[in-house]
């Protein structure tokens, strides 16, 4: 997928100027194409060019970045977010209760990627999980993972006639989430078309 660059960014003033408006729209592309939710305390957002521009344009705004050479920092590493050729790439985000945080999390430290498996009809596709070291997972409540799709997966996941979710199977937390709606799996398979042109 093509990496951002400077030219894709706005000025901080314009961009504070009109952050509501990029807000709202950004809160209704997710929630429109971009998250999957499973049970009530997992949810898949994924992540493609628009969804990091966001993303990056909220943190040079927050520490009021200027300076070229940090914003190159940044850029770097929201690039390297960005979907790669056949994968899918998401934050999974885990809902806690503030007050009961360590404990909560403690339930997901030994989270594994066959446990979150993409499902397209009968064939799985278990999650690579990114931030899988015990340091990663000490730091928050959330986590990058990415599913890796082969010619096969990305044609079941191109018939729409095909049943398609993701399902988490723990002993402490089983969820499906609801069908992918084709908007969803619409906006899937533009980021593996884009990966495909772009890499």
């Amino acid at each position: 997928m093509k990496a951002l660059t400077f030219d894709d960014l706005l000025p901080l003033e314009e961009f504070a100027t009109r952050r509501l408006e990029f807000f709202e729209a950004h809160r209704r592309y997710l929630d429109r194409y971009r998250r999957v939710r499973l049970g009530s305390s997992l949810t898949l957002l994924f992540e493609n060019r628009q969804t990091l521009w966001f993303r990056l344009q909220e943190i040079l705004r927050v520490a009021r970045l200027t300076e070229p050479r940090q914003v190159q920092q940044e850029l770097d590493l929201y690039n390297r977010l960005l979907p790669q050729r056949n994968r899918l790439q998401a934050a999974l985000l885990i809902k806690v209760d503030e007050a009961r945080m360590s404990e909560e999390l403690a339930a997901w430290q030994d989270l594994r990627g066959e446990e979150l498996c993409l499902h397209l009809g009968e064939a799985r596709y278990p999650a690579n999980l990114l931030t899988c070291r015990p340091e990663d997972r000490c730091i928050g409540t959330a986590h990058w993972v990415q599913f890796v799709l082969d010619e096969r997966g990305r044609q079941l996941l191109g018939d729409f006639d095909w049943p398609a979710h993701f399902a988490v199977r723990r002993a402490n937390y089983t969820h499906e989430s609801a069908p992918l709606g084709d908007e969803v799996r619409q906006s899937l398979l533009d980021d593996l078309q884009m990966s495909d042109r772009d890499g």
